[in-house]
């Protein structure tokens, strides 16, 4: 049952005609593509096994698309739920095959000044090295929260809590970031 303080799932119609004709699904691949493999390569840091995990949701996804009910979850948290199971998946891989990691902070190109482009440069590798530093959940909702832009219920669905916890665990992965930076900081 949806909760009547739940917006509608804007992307419903373009699910259903997804669901009668495959062909459709072209449209929820195009909106989504960007999200999901930000958010891939944001938890890896590798783009090849992003665009893996990327494929690997699309395609169960698509396969389990007749499956998918209206009934509390939004298709986009049903997606990213389902990057999730990816994601848990390729980093189990990870950890039987011990890889190296990457930086990842792609390096701007631009015409501005180079001294403040420098500063944000590293302050991106500040943050995003103490966000690497968060544990499995706390890691997830901070992702799924400011750099993918869910809301609560639907990360909520996503890591299957309820709403009250992925608020706790926002709350308390927002105070290990800050102390995290904190420390960096003193560290500098």
């Amino acid at each position: 049952m949806i909760s009547s303080d739940r917006p509608p799932d804007p992307d419903l119609a373009d699910v259903r005609a997804a669901q009668a004709d495959r062909a459709a699904f072209a449209t929820l691949y195009r909106r989504y593509l960007d999200p999901i493999y930000g958010y891939c390569f944001y938890l890896l840091g590798d783009h090849h096994d992003a665009e893996d995990a990327t494929e690997r949701t699309f395609l169960a996804a698509m396969s389990a698309l007749d499956r998918f009910r209206d009934t509390g979850s939004t298709f986009r948290s049903w997606l990213f739920r389902i990057a999730h199971n990816q994601l848990a998946n390729a980093l189990r891989s990870r950890r039987r095959h011990r890889s190296a990691s990457l930086d990842l902070v792609p390096e701007r190109v631009a015409a501005e000044d180079p001294a403040r482009l420098a500063g944000e440069a590293e302050d991106a590798r500040r943050l995003q090295r103490a966000v690497s530093r968060l544990s499995g959940d706390r890691r997830q909702v901070v992702v799924l929260r400011f750099v993918e832009g869910l809301a609560t219920h639907e990360i909520a669905d996503v890591l299957d809590r309820s709403e009250g916890a992925v608020r706790v665990l926002q709350h308390r992965a927002l105070r290990d970031l800050a102390q995290l930076l904190a420390e960096d900081a003193h560290r500098a």
